[in-house]
Formats: structure tokens, C-alpha cells, sequence
């Protein structure tokens, strides 16, 4: 039987690739070790944080099912950085290890064009250099025209405990011991990666009297754009924070050696995530801090195991049983699942183009921790943008390519694609120039209108998005044609903000910080009443109206740039004066514009001048 895709890989990237192409009508076959595991959650139990919370948004508004999943699975949730200002805040949900898997799974086997088939992928079908399918662990082949990579952490795996070393994946699985070899030899660069996970505690062994309580918040959020919330206020699970003592760091150190990371196996290879180390890391690298924060997190409704966010470790259990019972509150923690490190293969990520298509073998798609990622929502967006380019591929029509300014997706695959990774890469706020334009709560207003056109917003959904738009302007128009007058000066004080000597538009009213659109409203200086995400949008405009000008004045510089394009089949070796270093990161990266050729590390702005030099006397005549 052929397909026109085959997405390898259940996971949060293969997830929604698979969905995807099979909503933009392409038959679709997802290839998964075992289907019970799919869009499960090996690590944390939470789905998006600072940055990540944006990406989940991000998702959702282009049409993917992440956030909407979460939204139904989530025993709390949180809006971080509040207090910090637009730019920085996301959502942080604790989600239900049972609930979100079995959610996800339920939406893919409703999916029509999508079938999933449990089996394991060993090697690819290649005919001129074009990816023809796959070959399965039992010699079946399964004809395809495009194929997604998805395998996650799942690449000739081993499982790291002190000085023992199992070939397997997260829950036990078998791991595929073969693809990347096979990817290896068809010329794709291989790299070792590791990461880890903490140990699951008992939650009836735990003293909460010693720990501070975390709740959620006390006011309703959604990942999703579309839906409701689903779940009650009151009803939400607690976490709870506690901290490192002197005596958890002395245990560590004085077993340092045990560790498998630090002489407990010498044949290590994998780097570790540098944003998100293991707690013996944490202890190395800074010594000064006589403490580390950790959280007890619930994992589930259905089970009691609490994860010790932030005590990732790969020392031997008996060293472990010492550390966790040296934490306040845990001193008679009963264990229920040992922490360990994973180390996998990935591939270099400076072999794709920014489509998430491969450059060494076309119609090869490939998204999430084989790429050299860490966490679920950075692989759900690459499965994502993987799934819509692979079905615009497919359709004969140019792939979605978010810009910088316009995604912290776009951000992810352009710094995978130009910079590739030495660690496995995490995504921050601090990695976007315009984060002041990609926030929380406007990635709808930005990314919806992408979204119809590739074919997986529907049209209600587009015609709410573009009412929406509407009703910002309505708002905006009005609060600029609205004026107060020296008479309202006594609320003014009262409010705590400077009086007025003439007219005076509420819309410039509301660029000073101690007024609010709802303190407007609660002293009848207003009467205008909107939905909170309109009244939100408007206010935000307002109050940061010079720094989004400037934002958006630096982004048309990035354009302008990403618009001076470079052809595909330029010969760097040919440009006079370009520094060796130059010829050898371009002609390996390809860049495809001027902006994304001033990315690349190693490539110096006199090589760029020259570069330009040379497009427009060679390309420009």
C-alpha cells in the first residue's frame, strides 16, 4: 500500500505532523514502536513555561491540537512573569500523564486519512537521492512520497544509572538500533546527545508540612484560542517548592564519581542539555549557591507518583535513596521510579532547510529531539511546521517559513538550521530580538491568518479572527476620539495620576502606567464595553506603544535583509577575498537570504559585504 506521507515517531512531534498532513487531505500513515505510548510525557509533567507557554499558543493558532489537548488535561495552570511586563509571559500547565496521551490519541484515531501502524523503522527507501518510504525492522516496505522523522530520544538509546548502561527507550521500550546508522550512511552528520529525568516520589511518604505550597492561578487561562476553560479554579492540584541542603550537596560530591556523567562509564559521549543540568551539574558549576530550588509536581489524577522537578540525576539508586532523603520533607521518601540519564543520536540540524526538509535527500522531512531539541513543545511546533510544509510540498506550493519577528517558532528553526547545536537546544525568551512582538497573548493576531491559508483553520475560526481584528481598530478609534476635560481631574487624583490642563484623548490617558482600562471603567469615565482579550489587546498597544514602534522599525531591517536572497546554486569558492572559514560555514549551511548569511557563526560582516558585492554584479545584471 502507498501513502503520501509516513510520519516515523509517535511523540509530541509526530503527533501533530501526522495530523497535519492527514487534515490538509494527504493519506497518512504514522509508524510508532508501541501506539499506548504515543504523546506520552517520559519527562516532566507540564506543558509549555517561560517561552514554551508562547509556542504552545503558537501552535494552536496555526492550527495545531497541542494546546487544545493540554486545555483538556491539566490539573493546573499558571500565567508566569506576570509582574515582569508583555513580552515574557506564558502559560504553564501541569498536565495529567494519563489524561494527555490518551486525549491526543483519541483525536488521531478520529483523524480521518490518518492510520497508525505499530512497528519499527530500520532504514529508508532511497531512488535518486528522493525518499521512496520505509523499510520496517521485518523487511516489510511501505511506499510513501514524502517520510517525517519523529523518533525523539529513540536512536540507538541507552538508558545511564551510575555505571550501568541499557539499551532501551524511556518506558523500557526497544529502541531503533539501526536508522541512524543508515541515515549515517546516506551521508547525514550524527551526533550523540543526552538528557534526563528525576526520580517519581511516593505521595503519601512526603512531609508537605516542610515544604511551601504552589497553587494555580485564581483567574481561568486556555492554551487554545478557540476553547473554553474545562476545568474549575477551585479544583486545581497543588505543587509544592523545597530546596537543596548543605548535606544534599555533600552527599553528591563526595560521590561524584559514581555519577555516569562524571567516572561512573568512561565511553559516554552525549551532551547534556546546558539549560536544563542535572542536579551533580548544578553543584559543579555553582558552587557558590548554598541551595537549588526544586518542585514536587503531581503527575496524574490516576496514580500518586510526585516529580522532583529539578533533581535530574544519573547516580546509582543507592546514592540517589541518600540525596532524595537529604531534602526537607523527603527524609522517609519511598521511590517509586529512579531518575537516570538517556542518550540517543540526532542529526545535525544545519542539514535542513528552514521547511524541515532535509538537504541531503529530498522529500525527507524531520522535527523534534532528532533534530537536536529538548522538550515537548519545541518538538510539537517542528512537527507541526514539518506536517503543513511536507503537505505543501506535496500540493506544488512554497513552504511556510516563519520569519523572527513573526514566530518564536521561527526563531527555533532558524537558530537550529544556521547554528546548529552543541547541546540539545531549549528555547528562551532571551534567543527572540522581537520578543515584544511575539507574545502571549497576540500569537493568534499574528499567526491565524498563516494558518487558513495552509489549510488548517477553518473558516469560522478566520472570520472570529478577522472580527477580532475589527473590533481592536473599532476600540482603538474610539478611545483616540474620546476626550476628557480638566472636570475629571478629581478622579484623576484619586487614581493617584497627574491632573489635566486641557482636553485630553483617553487613549493617551492610558499610556501612563497607573491607569487601567478597567479603572476607566469602574469611574464611569468610559462606558465601552468589550471581550478582556480585545480590552487586553488594545491596552497593551497603548501602554507600549514606543517600544513596539521600535521593535517593529528594527524588524523591517530583518526583512529587508531576509529579502536580499541568495540562489541555491552559488559556488562560494568562486567569490575573491571571502575568508576560508566563510566559503566552508556558507557552502555547508546554504543560507537562503543575506539575513539568515549574517547569522551564521564564523561568517564576519566584512564577508557579508563581499558576499553582497558579489550577488549583485553576478545575479543583479
Amino acid at each position: 500500500m502507498e501513502y503520501e506521507v509516513i510520519v516515523v515517531g509517535g511523540g509530541h512531534a509526530g503527533c501533530e505532523a501526522a495530523l497535519a498532513t492527514a487534515k490538509k487531505n494527504h493519506k497518512t500513515l504514522l509508524v510508532t514502536g508501541r501506539i499506548e505510548n504515543i504523546a506520552t510525557m517520559p519527562c516532566n509533567p507540564s506543558i509549555g513555561g517561560s517561552a514554551k507557554g508562547i509556542v504552545v499558543r503558537e501552535i494552536d493558532a496555526l492550527g495545531g491540537m497541542m494546546g487544545k489537548v493540554a486545555d483538556k488535561s491539566l490539573l493546573q495552570i499558571k500565567l508566569l512573569n506576570y509582574a515582569k511586563g508583555p513580552a515574557v509571559r506564558a502559560l504553564r500547565a501541569q498536565a495529567d500523564k494519563i489524561t494527555y496521551p490518551k486525549t491526543m490519541l483519541k483525536v488521531i484515531k478520529s483523524q480521518n486519512n490518518l492510520e497508525i501502524k505499530e512497528a519499527i523503522v530500520e532504514d529508508l527507501i532511497i531512488e535518486n537521492n528522493q525518499v521512496r518510504g520505509v523499510i520496517l525492522e521485518n523487511g516489510e516496505k511501505i511506499s510513501s512520497k514524502i517520510v517525517i522523522l519523529t523518533t525523539g530520544t529513540y536512536l540507538k538509546s541507552d538508558i545511564l544509572i551510575g555505571d550501568t548502561r541499557t539499551r532501551e527507550g524511556p518506558h523500557g521500550e526497544k529502541p531503533s538500533n539501526y536508522l541512524s546508522d543508515n541515515l549515517k550512511k546516506y551521508g547525514f552528520k550524527i551526533i550523540r546527545l543526552k538528557t534526563g529525568t528525576p526520580q517519581r516520589i511516593a505521595k503519601d511518604s512526603i512531609d508537605f508540612s516542610k515544604t511551601k505550597i504552589e497553587e494555580g492561578d485564581k483567574v481561568y487561562h486556555t492554551f487554545s484560542f478557540d476553547d473554553k476553560p474545562s476545568y474549575k479554579i477551585e479544583e486545581q492540584i497543588p505543587c509544592h517548592l523545597i530546596y537543596t541542603t548543605s548535606e544534599t550537596h555533600k552527599i553528591i560530591l563526595e560521590n561524584l564519581n559514581k555519577s555516569s556523567m562524571y567516572g561512573g562509564l568512561d565511553d559516554i559521549t552525549g551532551i547534556g542539555p546546558r539549560y536544563c543540568p542535572s542536579i551533580e551539574d548544578k553543584i559543579v558549576r555553582f558552587k557558590d549557591k548554598e541551595k537549588h530550588q526544586l518542585f514536587l509536581e503531581p503527575e496524574s489524577l490516576y496514580y500518586d507518583d510526585i516529580y522532583l522537578q529539578g533533581f535530574s540525576t544519573s547516580m546509582p539508586k543507592d546514592v540517589q535513596e541518600k540525596m532524595v532523603h537529604s531534602l526537607p520533607g523527603l527524609e522517609h521518601a519511598v521511590i517509586n521510579k529512579y531518575a537516570y540519564a538517556i542518550e540517543y543520536d540526532a542529526i545535525y540540524p544545519t542539514q535542513l532547510k528552514r521547511s524541515l526538509e532535509t538537504k541531503i535527500i529530498e522529500n525527507l522531512f524531520t522535527a523534534g529531539q532528532i533534530n537536536g531539541t529538548s522538550g515537548y513543545e519545541e518538538a510539537a511546533c517542528q512537527g507541526l511546521i514539518a506536517g503543513i510544509n511536507a503537505g505543501l510540498k506535496l500540493e506544488n506550493k512554497d513552504p511556510l517559513i516563519l520569519k523572527r519577528n513573526e514566530a518564536y517558532i521561527g526563531v527555533l528553526i532558524d537558530d537550529l538550521v544556521t547554528k546548529g547545536v552543541r547541546d540539545p537546544y531549549r528555547l528562551l525568551t532571551s534567543r527572540a530580538e522581537y520578543r515584544l512582538l511575539l507574545r502571549h497573548d497576540n500569537a493568534d493576531l499574528r499567526l491565524r491568518e498563516y494558518g487558513y491559508q495552509v489549510g488548517l483553520i477553518d473558516n469560522d475560526k478566520y472570520q472570529k479572527l478577522l472580527a477580532k481584528k475589527e473590533k481592536i481598530n473599532e476600540l482603538l478609534n474610539k478611545l483616540k476620539s474620546v476626550k476628557i476635560t480638566p472636570n475629571s481631574n478629581e478622579i484623576l487624583e484619586k487614581l493617584g495620576s497627574t491632573p489635566i490642563k486641557d482636553g485630553y484623548t483617553i487613549y493617551d490617558l492610558l499610556k501612563r502606567p497607573e491607569i487601567t482600562y478597567d479603572k476607566l471603567l469602574a469611574n464611569n469615565i468610559i462606558d465601552f464595553k468589550y471581550d478582556e482579550d480585545i480590552i487586553e489587546q488594545v491596552e497593551l498597544n497603548i501602554k507600549y506603544e514606543g517600544y513596539i514602534k521600535k521593535a517593529e522599525k528594527e524588524a523591517e531591517k530583518l526583512i529587508n535583509l531576509e529579502n536580499k536572497k541568495i540562489p541555491e546554486d552559488i559556488d562560494y569558492n568562486k567569490i575573491t577575498n571571502l575568508a576560508s572559514e566563510a566559503k566552508q560555514k556558507l557552502s555547508e549551511i546554504r543560507p537562503t537570504s543575506i539575513g539568515q548569511a549574517i547569522r551564521i557563526s564564523g561568517v564576519n560582516p566584512a564577508d557579508i559585504s563581499i558576499l553582497s558585492i558579489y550577488l549583485k554584479k553576478e545575479y543583479n545584471k
